[in-house]
């Protein structure tokens, strides 16, 4: 039985499931899918409920049943006190997303910031993203590393899922903002293939090949490949991109208990790019460049090659338990040699060059137990576990002086210049250990209970120099509980912690106590037709205190040290309040639907400039969000057709830059999307994204660059066959 979400749309479901003209004939050239039933010419599909089902893909559904990211206990999305979401990997085909930088401008709730043409941001909540898990295995994400790790291709993954807020419990340390974890894609026991090829404005092409199989006639061994090219220029002069992935993974029963899973990955990626974006005026005047304007240089390079191994070892117990091992290493590497415009001097701008190399290898390993217990006549979860990081990143290079450049008329002639690359040489090894529980409670029926908390240890040690540090037995908590109202509606609330260390040091040099960054959730989450369609509404503060403030150094009180050195206190709080709703799932077996509405309102509370107090802590983020996607099979003769739409919407930002702002006005973005199924095997769309042409920043400008236009009015053309 189907439960209403509400009355109108109760009746449109009811009247769409018994009117024949709503209800497909059955073809005889697309056979019914697996679990569906044909009666009279209606089909009817017997696994609409996603409940307990994680796995998104040929599900054709725009959510999931399942998801372990906030606690790592395998929860529903209603079952978890947070605000968490899912991106797909039917909406992902369905909005032609191809990298993770696609998901963060679709989710909801998150931002996309750039501020070159391959150096992005990940922004939530007032505060940036620094954690990206792959298969809940989380890596460092800071400014540099994501110059050195590509944005991850899609074509690997099955879908991604977004906890918004504290994650201390599974990330450790960490910004408050956000945790993206990144689910691959796993063999399948049948015979599965499929190749998409894709073609669109600016001459961007790119081929995807899929193949998973048993490899053994018992189904032991189960195996999966894929494949994926991309040559794409862009709507700027000179800019292009040439990508590469590869991905194989294995899984093995060992026996009827026993799972082993190896799998590697590649994705190389050669750019033509700017390292330095546009720039405004000396007060963030806008400068009004044309939106194809590239201020670098076409022998401009920033070539990325990331190498990732992974492997789990599960063992189920005969008692319900299961334990897990897993571990993930990764090698990525850099070479940059490009340029940027420098401020405005009073006389016009200058461009500098900079070449770099760059290592970064991260190693993740986790250990984890997790099954059922009884207590006190109720059965209840646990997971307890342990888990290691670290990340040796290495950097050299260096740069050129200026060269006047008339930004108006850039021709791209400046000469490859000579580069000393012992300019700078930058080594660091962060570690991080950790010691993890978490248990749902379940003391009466409709009261479910979750308590959690990590113990971290982080060390940083500055090969190259100075300034090591480390943070000892860091407590990160987490709390929720959970009420179910009925069989649909759960009431709960929720507090989540996270830490993030420091390098500044006080007066009497010592380096700053860790901040801390504290989450508050209260909140309503619907959960309809079997977990088909999920809806959510909170109530969210956040707080990170213990923030890093340059102190009066020129008294010597305050800073015996200076001018050597400077002194830092510790007294900055920031605070982020909102409101987080979505609604994401099927509104009926033919349509589905995703809506998202944030409201972020992030303020300076205590700060060493008492004259931020009451600022905006972060003005480049949107106080209002809005985000929606829909895709509806049409019905009768004409089902074999679907069409679909996007809107993105957001208010005013802005950047401060010398006395005044560079702005970007509220503005919306339409996109639009036609399938049409052949038969069994074939399959194409066409995505116009940016409809009405609208003109905006995708990184807002400063004095010294940091302008990226997004993507004007373009269409997509794709064709997929499977097998």
């Amino acid at each position: 039985m189907l439960r209403p979400v509400f009355p109108a749309l109760a009746t449109t479901i009811a009247l769409g499931f018994c009117s024949s003209s709503m209800a497909a004939p059955v073809d005889p050239d697309i056979p019914a899918a697996p679990g569906t039933i044909s009666l009279d010419g209606v089909n009817i599909n017997a696994d609409y409920g996603l409940a307990g089902m994680a796995t998104t893909e040929s599900s054709g559904s725009y959510t999931t049943g399942s998801m372990n990211t906030a606690t790592k206990l395998p929860l529903s999305i209603r079952e978890t006190p947070q605000s968490v979401s899912v991106i797909t990997r039917q909406r992902m085909e369905d909005q032609g997303m191809n990298d993770l930088n696609d998901v963060v401008k679709y989710a909801p709730g998150v931002t996309l910031h750039k501020t070159a043409s391959d150096r992005q941001e990940f922004l939530a909540r007032g505060f940036k993203i620094d954690n990206i898990m792959y298969d809940g295995l989380p890596t460092s994400i800071s400014t540099y590393t994501q110059d050195v790790i590509s944005a991850a291709d899609l074509s690997i993954y099955d879908r991604v899922e977004v906890v918004r807020g504290a994650t201390g419990l599974m990330t450790g340390a960490g910004s408050p903002a956000a945790t993206l974890n990144l689910v691959r894609k796993r063999p399948t026991a049948t015979p599965q293939v499929s190749i998409t090829t894709s073609a669109g404005s600016w001459d961007r092409y790119r081929t995807e090949v899929d193949a998973s199989n048993k490899l053994n006639d018992a189904g032991t061994v189960r195996g999966r490949v894929v494949a994926a090219y991309q040559d794409n220029n862009s709507f700027t002069d000179v800019r292009e991109n040439q990508r590469q992935t590869f991905y194989g993974v294995l899984d093995m029963d060992l026996n009827d208990s026993t799972t082993w899973t190896i799998g590697a990955s590649k994705q190389r990626d050669d750019n033509t790019s700017d390292w330095g974006g546009l720039p405004s005026g000396p007060n963030g005047e806008d400068l009004h460049l044309k939106r194809s304007s590239f201020l670098s240089n076409d022998w401009s390079y920033w070539d990325k090659d990331n190498v990732s191994v992974f492997t789990d070892l599960t063992h189920r117990f005969d008692n319900g338990w299961s334990t897990r091992l897993a571990a993930a290493k990764i090698w990525a590497k850099a070479d940059t040699f490009s340029s940027y415009p420098g401020n405005y001097d009073g006389a016009g701008f200058q461009q500098y060059s900079g070449k770099y190399i760059d290592n970064d290898d991260q190693t993740n390993l986790d250990a984890s137990l997790s099954g059922p217990f009884q207590l006190l006549g109720r059965e209840h979860e646990l997971v307890v576990g342990v888990s290691h990081r670290q990340e040796k990143f290495d950097q050299w290079g260096g740069w050129t002086a200026g060269t006047p450049i008339d930004i108006y008329n850039f021709d791209h002639a400046i000469s490859k210049p000579a580069v000393d690359t012992t300019m700078y040489e930058g080594r660091n090894t962060t570690t991080e250990k950790g010691v993890y529980a978490a248990a749902r409670l379940n003391p009466i029926g409709p009261l479910h209970i979750i308590l959690g908390s990590r113990v971290s240890w982080y060390d940083y040690d500055n090969r190259a120099g100075t300034g090591d540090y480390s943070v000892t037995r860091e407590v990160t908590p987490y709390a929720g509980i959970i009420y179910d109202l009925n069989d649909t509606y759960s009431a709960y609330v929720s507090y989540t912690e996270i830490f993030k260390p420091q390098s500044e040091m006080d007066a009497s040099r010592k380096v700053l106590e860790p901040m801390t960054g504290k989450n508050y959730e209260i909140g309503l989450k619907g959960e309809y037709f079997e977990g088909a369609l999920n809806a959510s509404v909170a109530l969210f503060e956040m707080e990170q205190e213990n923030r890093a403030y340059l102190l009066d150094n020129q008294n010597s009180t305050n800073c015996p040290s200076f001018p050597a050195t400077s002194c830092y206190g510790a007294a900055g709080k920031v605070r982020s309040r909102g409101i987080d709703t979505e609604l994401t799932g099927a509104l009926t077996a033919d349509w589905q639907f995703s809506a998202s509405y944030t409201y972020v309102l992030s303020q300076y509370i205590e700060d060493g400039t008492e004259s931020n107090e009451g600022k905006l802590f972060a003005p480049d983020q949107p106080k209002h969000l809005f985000k929606a996607a829909t895709s509806y099979t049409l019905p009768g003769e004409l089902h074999k057709w679907r069409v679909g739409a996007d809107v993105y919407g957001q208010s005013k930002t802005f950047n401060r830059v010398g006395n005044g702002t560079a702005d970007q006005d509220a503005y919306g973005i339409v996109g639009l999307m036609a399938g049409y199924k052949f038969d069994e095997n074939w399959d194409g769309r066409v995505n116009v994204n940016n409809l009405l042409d609208t003109r905006y920043w995708q990184g807002i400008p400063n004095a010294g660059g940091a302008g990226q236009y997004g993507d004007p009015r373009n269409l997509m053309f794709s064709l997929k066959w499977t097998l």
